[in-house]
Order: C-alpha cells, then sequence, then structure tokens
C-alpha cells in the first residue's frame, strides 16, 4: 500500500530536471572496428572524412565523427557508409554510437562493424 502510494506521489510531481544540450565538434579523423565472422579476421579502420577502407569484401566510408565537446574521450559519434561487394544498395547507412553500439547497429550475416573512436589531435 504504501508503495503505490509513494510511486502516485512521484508521478504527480513534474519532472524539474533541465535537458542540458551537448555540443558535439567534429573530428577529422574516426576508429571502426570490422569483423569478418566467418573468417575471424578483423580489423581497426583509422579514417579520416571521406576515407574508405576495407576489410575482404566491405567496403566502410567514414563520412563524420562527432564527439562531446566538453568530454572529448567520452563517446564518438560516427556516420558511416558500409558497403558490400558491388552491391548499390548499402548494407548500412547511419550513424553509430560507440557507447552504445546495438543502438544502431548493423544487421549482415557475415560482417559486424562498430564505432570505436575519434581521434582528436
Amino acid at each position: 500500500m504504501y508503495k503505490s502510494l509513494i510511486i502516485c506521489a512521484m508521478l504527480s510531481v513534474p519532472l524539474c530536471a533541465t535537458a542540458q544540450e551537448e555540443v558535439a565538434v567534429s573530428a577529422d579523423t574516426g576508429v571502426v572496428r570490422v569483423l569478418d565472422k566467418l573468417t575471424g579476421d578483423h580489423i581497426d579502420l583509422t579514417l579520416n572524412t571521406g576515407e574508405t577502407g576495407r576489410l575482404g569484401y566491405l567496403h566502410v566510408t567514414l563520412n563524420d565523427c562527432r564527439y562531446p565537446e566538453s568530454n572529448p574521450s567520452g563517446d564518438a559519434y560516427i556516420e558511416l557508409v558500409v558497403k558490400y561487394r558491388d552491391q548499390e544498395e548499402p548494407a548500412f547507412a547511419g550513424w553509430m554510437i560507440a557507447s552504445s553500439p546495438a543502438l544502431n547497429a548493423m544487421d549482415h550475416p557475415r560482417y559486424d562493424v562498430w564505432a570505436l573512436r575519434c581521434i582528436t589531435s
């Protein structure tokens, strides 16, 4: 009974916390890890903006790498385009977050790709 009263009281109180806006800064270079699930080969690709790296049949292009201005080593937000072989449609196109790799993961039967970090200096 007391538990339900406490929950009701908590829900009736307006949320007072204000969200602070996080400022993200672009870096010229980012690092992504690529894994070939069939062979076990893996590589950490250090890519400049606009550069493409590869592992086997997978081509990974870095479009942008951003990090929190207040905490450069805290996280990385990396925009990638990943193509498999010569297919027109990318296997993945979008943002990956280093601290939450499953949030927007690439779904591919053979390869895994995830963001690691931005290089800030």
